[in-house]
């Protein structure tokens, strides 16, 4: 059997974290869904960068700018997108239907320009939301501080949210309880509890790197024992925060208090495992795959992951296995004074700038293909 289609044994959904205008137009998504049980697919700034910057996936649209004119980037931009995410619903539809809400979904993050503002947050992905016009879809908001309170308040309004960028149990907290309280507002409301969904994106591969680095960095000054201990956890930390992750979401949606709004038909937020590419050439390019796989979580892959796990993965429940050693890695890390709250307060801040430049390098794109295709037009 195809190891990503033995992920559903599981109750794992695999979703391509990828988009660009080829693969639904050349039937390369609806293959995935059919050959690979992809489930859903997620995107970001980035993806959008690469998408239409770079390839000639999108020519014929910004041609048909050029002639109509009178479009800004930032209109070409929207446009691009929102095409490419509703086909891309589309597509998933059946899924959706299928699996009753559970799965089918395409993601779209508002602007991270706006990530540590709370009104134009809400502002923003409700308009998203309403030009969408999906049930499908799910609107990304960065766990910041002002990301918080904006993610209970559109779930609350009955509004599918991925909450993304979140790389700290503390916030994983925050931003399940912002779920919960959100559904409870949209159940007294009575609100359709039972068709909310949401996904909470906690990444790993950059918890690995960012520690990795400390560990490197201190790695000639150690002595023996200290070196022993520094190597021992070496590409570790990311999945045993991942583990602890999914015990506190145990332990959150086991609660009475979920369990109430679960009697109405709701559904809890599922952990997506993000960032979810290896980067460093040492370790098994499907480790974060292999040792994240439990029930009723998802994990969204790239492409060359999606891969390299069809190719070789090893489906197994690992999530629960392990919870100790992972604990012990976690401790080992605190003892050697590496401080992951402060890895995952950076990882957050640089997440949002990431996302912030690649957003502006989009527009410039975008910005100066139009200007060469109005050229093109005038010369004509």
């Amino acid at each position: 059997m195809n190891p990503l289609q033995d992920l559903c044994n599981y109750d794992q959904s695999i979703w391509l974290d990828y988009i660009r205008r080829n693969i639904l137009h050349n039937g390369e998504l609806k293959r995935l869904i059919e050959e690979d049980k992809i489930k859903g697919l997620t995107s970001n700034p980035a993806i959008f960068e690469k998408a239409i910057a770079h390839g000639d996936d999108y020519n014929e649209s910004f041609a048909e700018f050029a002639r109509s004119g009178g479009h800004t980037a930032e209109s070409i931009y929207e446009q691009l997108v929102v095409y490419d995410i509703q086909h891309a619903a589309d597509i998933l539809r059946g899924v959706y239907d299928e699996t009753e809400g559970r799965d089918g979904y395409v993601s779209l993050e508002v602007s991270p320009k706006l990530a540590n503002d709370t009104e134009a947050t809400v502002k923003e992905a409700k308009r998203l939301w309403t030009t969408l016009a999906r049930d499908n879809v799910m609107i990304k908001v960065p766990a910041t501080e002002a990301g918080i309170p904006a993610i209970e308040t559109l779930i609350s309004e009955g509004i599918n949210i991925n909450a993304t960028l979140l790389f700290s149990i503390a916030m994983y907290e925050q931003v399940a309880q912002a779920y919960i309280r959100g559904v409870q507002r949209l159940a007294d409301s009575k609100g359709k509890v039972q068709k909310i969904a949401g996904v909470a994106s906690f990444f790993v591969s950059r918890v690995d790197s960012a520690v990795d680095k400390i560990i490197d960095q201190r790695m000639d000054a150690a002595d023996d024992k200290e070196a022993e201990k520094l190597l021992a956890i070496r590409g570790k930390v990311s999945i045993a925060n991942a583990k602890r992750a999914y015990q506190q979401y145990r332990h959150i949606f086991d609660s009475d208090q979920w369990d109430a709004l679960k009697q109405l038909g709701a559904r809890p937020q599922r952990l997506l495992w993000a960032s979810t590419g290896v980067k460093n050439p040492e370790y098994s390019d499907v480790m974060y795959i292999e040792q994240l796989i439990g029930p009723n979580t998802v994990n969204t892959v790239p492409p060359d992951t999606l891969d390299a796990f069809r190719d070789h993965g090893v489906p197994q429940a690992n999530l629960e296995q392990g919870i100790n050693r992972a604990e012990q890695v976690l401790h080992t890390a605190a003892d050697l004074g590496i401080d992951l709250n402060a890895v995952t307060d950076k990882l957050l801040l640089d997440g949002v700038d990431i996302f912030a430049q690649a957003f502006d390098k989009l527009l410039a794109a975008v910005e100066s293909i139009q200007a060469g295709k109005k050229e093109a037009v005038n010369a004509q």
